[in-house]
């Protein structure tokens, strides 16, 4: 019998509970994992780690889950392949603690430097997290750094994945950015109530209800299978909160590269009341190769997506390009 803490919030069980070891997580999928022997040693390029809730969306027996190759390590990962490098947008350079300015009315605020799942195909698979310090000391510079630059009007927690930070946390940063009084809108990119639902919990929500600024929070979903039904009971909680939904998805080879896999998601979402936003190509980072498509095959499938589906549920096509000042529109 499993004891519960009283006091540990859910989600941090749920997150203690994570697979970081491919042969546990392949047994729990009853796969055979002598079948996956030199993808299981990709681990040392970038660890493992999947939460429960996450696994349990996958289909048991299928290599080809869509789910499971987001999430298992891959043997592909070792294949160096001409312009798949270390940092493809060159965010090295911080003007000051945690920050990346790379936009002129926006900035990230890179809140934490761990999440809840490793993404395999994660743009900051090798970015150096260390050198991002957790903590009010270090984030006081940071909202430093904000409030001394007026133009900045929108604030976007990053990381690693900002709900890694705790609900008191979370509460401080945002009264502390509430006190600026140039920043209107606080946007918050997660994976987590996607892989870890119960992350979304009352006294978050009823913090963001309470907040002067315009709270947007962003879903990261590829697949129309990440969507079950507590993630829509917790999306509505958001709603609830006056939070404004969206959603992007990276086009990753045999995940979704096709249009009617991206119809089926965006119909989901929106069902739930989640906008898709942005349909991003895939940064060329090292180890991620294998999830490639060539932009003449992404335009093709973008122009059929356009055709099927009404078009405020078509994303936005988009490339990040470095020291661009702003996303570059593909479709």
């Amino acid at each position: 019998m499993q004891i519960i803490d009283p006091i540990k919030p859910l989600w941090l069980i749920d997150l203690a509970q994570a697979f970081n070891d491919p042969k546990a997580l392949l047994d729990f999928l009853e796969l055979d994992s002598k079948e996956f022997e030199q993808d299981i040693d990709a681990r040392k390029l970038f660890a493992l780690r999947v939460p429960r809730p996450f696994a349990e969306k996958m289909q048991k027996k299928e290599r080809n889950d869509p789910l499971f190759l987001q999430a298992m390590s891959l043997q592909q990962e070792f294949i160096a392949v001409d312009g798949f490098v270390k940092d493809p947008l060159e965010e090295q350079h911080s003007p000051a603690p945690n920050i990346l300015h790379k936009y002129h009315n926006r900035l990230l605020f890179m809140l934490k430097n761990s999440c809840a799942i490793n993404c395999r195909f994660c743009f900051r698979r090798h970015f150096p997290y260390d050198e991002i310090k957790s903590g009010k000391a270090s984030w006081q510079q940071s909202i430093d750094y904000i409030a001394a630059h007026q133009e900045v009007e929108e604030v976007i927690l990053s990381g690693g994945d900002p709900l890694m930070a705790k609900d008191h946390e979370i509460d401080w940063i945002l009264t502390k950015l509430e006190q600026i009084p140039h920043i209107k809108t606080l946007r918050i990119h997660s994976r987590l109530p996607v892989v870890i639902p119960n992350r979304i919990t009352d006294e978050l929500c009823n913090r963001f209800a309470n907040s002067r600024l315009n709270i947007v929070f962003v879903a990261h979903i590829n697949h129309a299978n990440e969507i079950d039904d507590v993630f829509a009971q917790k999306m509505q909680m958001l709603k609830k909160a006056n939070v404004t939904l969206l959603n992007h998805t990276v086009l990753l080879k045999d995940v979704n590269d096709n249009p009617r896999t991206l119809k089926i998601l965006s119909d989901k979402l929106f069902s739930y009341g989640i906008l898709p936003y942005y349909l991003h190509l895939l940064d060329k980072v090292e180890g991620a190769s294998h999830f490639y498509i060539e932009d003449h095959q992404a335009a093709q499938i973008y122009k059929e997506l356009q055709r099927t589906t009404s078009g405020y549920l078509v994303p936005k096509l988009v490339r990040e390009i470095a020291f661009e000042p702003n996303k570059t529109l593909m479709g």
